[in-house]
């Protein structure tokens, strides 16, 4: 029986990620498309892009665009595996465009994101360890 973590902090990985010059966040957000993976491919038959894949190698590639649409797919599979479990959480494509982007605008808005991000996997591997 697999037991996924339910632990993500945004102060946390703020905190480890500056201690480790941003490696920290980087495997967080890797074991955030792994866990994706895991927990939604039974449910849509899709598959996440591997967040260092992504990141190191399609980003540059696409000028930038990669993490947009990445971000916007992840968010909405989330969103849709919380409505499949009925989780009554909101999450979903919007809190990126809306909190990320936007909300980058007032400054905030990114670490709101992250932390919705965030609460959201916890609830997600919380409901699949208590019912998988």
């Amino acid at each position: 029986m697999v037991r996924l973590k339910t632990n993500r902090g945004l102060l946390k990985c703020i905190l480890l990620s500056f201690l480790t010059f941003g490696i920290y966040g980087i495997v967080v957000m890797s074991e955030v498309s792994d866990t994706v993976n895991f927990v939604a491919t039974r449910f849509d038959g899709k598959k996440t892009m591997h967040f260092c894949l992504m990141t190191f190698v399609f980003s540059w590639l696409t000028f930038g665009v990669a993490p947009f649409v990445w971000f916007h797919r992840i968010s909405a599979r989330i969103g849709n595996v919380l409505k499949v479990r009925n989780i009554p959480y909101s999450f979903g494509a919007g809190s990126f465009w809306g909190w990320y982007i936007l909300g980058s605008l007032i400054g905030v808005g990114p670490f709101i994101y992250t932390h919705k991000l965030f609460k959201a996997m916890n609830l997600m591997c919380a409901d699949f360890n208590a019912n998988n």
